[in-house]
């Protein structure tokens, strides 16, 4: 006689009215000035001409995609702290574990994109615009969204077939692979195992191929004669590779670890990393400290 679960309870933060308050207006505040910077970098990018190149192009998909990864996630999340309304319902928190895996998925390859990109732009100079041609990178992109909505149609399709009869209390702000698995009653090892392949071969890849690209970016950057050229070169790389590593590192820890390993605590500190401060920054690392975006920007303000 079991009992079919037909919503969630989100955990959430905190219980203590007065500290939900202030993480309300705290996260409220994160996801205005995330939406904000991205909105636009990608108002700048589509509306310059000096930045219709591949590299801006790449950038227009990645704000694109940090406006979808906290816009899944944190809505939800304020309706939490500020309403108390921690009720999600099963098709909802499909719908919800969907769409974040696709857009996170969907990040990992575009980040090895860019990387590949810079590669070609530095390493190979010349022939960097009839290598990264404009079709080639606009069927690369969609390449990359396509493979994140088949890598989340796989994980979803195969965690909301299990079976839900018991405890219905999700140990995460939003609905994730790990805590979700960890709520089924039905045996599952096969699907962990198909998911730590499936995350692994594919963050895997994605990350080898970002390595390598900076890799071979920071070898040509050592044999820059210019001690100016090359210290710009090596903050830019470094500031990429720093959110890189973060990203890669704490989205493969979290997908590629079976669901027995689940810490609730450690796994809403990590998600926050990626799902939350990577897009925050993104525009900062990428875009803002750019001269080109800024000189967009103001050329945008002076045309307004």
């Amino acid at each position: 006689n079991l009992s079919t679960v037909s919503e969630f309870v989100l955990v959430g933060l905190s219980d203590a009215p007065e500290v939900c308050f202030l993480l309300f207006v705290l996260f409220l505040l994160i996801y205005l000035t995330t939406m904000a910077g991205n909105i636009t970098i990608l108002v700048a990018i589509s509306t310059d001409t000096h930045l219709h190149n591949p590299m801006y192009f790449f950038l227009g998909n990645l704000s694109l995609l940090d406006i979808l990864c906290p816009t899944v996630t944190m809505p939800k999340m304020l309706e939490a702290l500020l309403l108390e309304n921690r009720v999600i319902s099963f098709t909802g928190c499909m719908f919800q574990l969907f769409f974040f895996i696709d857009v996170v998925g969907t990040e990992i390859f575009l980040l090895a994109l860019m990387a590949y990109d810079r590669y070609v732009a530095i390493c190979h100079p010349l022939h960097y615009m009839n290598i990264m041609s404009m079709k080639l990178c606009a069927h690369l992109a969609i390449g990359t969204w396509v493979v994140g909505f088949l890598n989340s149609l796989l994980h979803t399709s195969m965690i909301f077939t299990l079976l839900f009869c018991e405890s219905n209390k999700i140990d995460q702000y939003y609905c994730d692979i790990p805590p979700v698995l960890a709520l089924s009653c039905s045996p599952t090892y096969s699907r962990e195992v198909v998911i730590l392949l499936v995350a692994g071969l594919l963050g895997s890849s994605a990350f080898v191929v970002t390595l390598i690209s900076y890799t071979y970016i920071l070898l040509a950057v050592l044999h820059m004669k210019s001690p100016e050229s090359r210290h710009k070169a090596f903050s830019t790389c470094g500031s990429h590779l720093t959110v890189v590593c973060l990203f890669y590192g704490t989205t493969i820890g979290t997908y590629a670890l079976p669901s027995s390993t689940y810490s609730p605590t450690q796994g809403r500190i990590v998600s926050m990393l990626y799902g939350i401060l990577t897009p925050l920054v993104n525009p900062l690392i990428y875009s803002l400290r750019n001269k080109e975006v800024k000189n967009a920007l103001s050329r945008g303000i002076r045309q307004i």
